[in-house]
C-alpha cells in the first residue's frame, strides 16, 4: 500500500500545495503520516493541527500513522512520557476507529542523526505508550494497536529492536532509500 507523508487539515478549496483527504481518496491512497517531527518542527504543526487532520482522516476512512516523540532536551529532562501523552491526548477525541491507526514513536533526537534509542529505551517507551492507551482508551486498543519504532532504524539495530515485545515494526526513513533496506525487511519477517 502507498502512504503520503502529510495530509491537509483543510477540505477542498483554494489551498495551493495541500493534499486533502478527498485528493488521497481520488488517487486510491489509503494511508498518511500525521505529526511527523519535521512537520511539527519545520512547519509549526501543533497538536491542535494534528487533531484536525486526524478527524478529517477518520471521517474519510484514511488510515493514519500517527508520529509522536520527544526532543533531546525533553528526553534528558525526563519528559519523554509527558510529551508522548500530550501528543496522543490531542488526537484521542478524534479517533473513532482504532483499526485505522498505527502509532510511530520517533525520538526526534534519533531521526537522521545515526543515534538510536537503545533497545531497552525503545521498549520502555513503547510499553509506556501502551500503558497510557490502556488507561486513556481501553485494554483492547492498547493490546491491538501497532506501535512502530522510527528513530534511525538500520540493518545493524533492527534485529534486536524487533525482538522487544512492544515494538511492532518500524517506520523507516532514510534507510529505506538504500539497498540494505531489504535487510531490515528480512529481519522483521523473521
Amino acid at each position: 500500500e502507498v502512504s503520503t507523508q502529510n495530509v491537509s487539515a483543510t477540505g477542498m478549496g483554494a489551498f495551493t500545495g495541500e493534499w486533502n483527504v478527498d485528493h488521497l481518496k481520488d488517487m486510491a491512497i489509503g494511508w498518511t503520516l500525521i505529526g511527523h517531527s519535521e512537520r511539527r518542527t519545520k512547519y509549526g504543526e501543533t497538536d491542535e493541527v494534528t487533531a484536525a487532520k486526524m478527524a478529517m482522516c477518520q471521517k474519510a476512512g484514511i488510515k493514519v500513522i500517527f508520529c509522536i516523540g520527544e526532543l533531546l532536551e525533553e528526553r534528558e529532562g525526563g519528559k519523554t512520557d509527558e510529551v508522548n501523552q500530550r501528543q496522543l491526548n490531542a488526537v484521542l477525541p478524534a479517533i473513532s476507529n482504532w483499526d485505522d491507526i498505527v502509532i510511530a514513536y520517533e525520538p526526534v533526537w534519533a531521526i537522521g542523526t545515526g543515534k538510536v534509542a537503545t533497545p531497552e529505551q525503545a521498549q520502555d517507551t513503547h510499553a509506556a505508550i501502551r500503558a497510557f492507551l490502556k488507561s486513556a482508551v481501553s485494554a483492547e486498543v492498547a493490546d491491538k494497536v501497532r506501535i512502530q519504532y522510527g528513530g534511525s532504524v538500520s540493518p545493524d539495530n533492527c534485529a534486536e529492536l524487533i525482538t522487544k515485545p512492544d515494538i511492532d515494526g518500524f517506520l523507516v526513513g532514510g534507510a529505506s532509500l538504500k539497498p540494505s533496506f531489504m535487510d531490515i525487511v528480512t529481519a522483521v519477517q523473521g
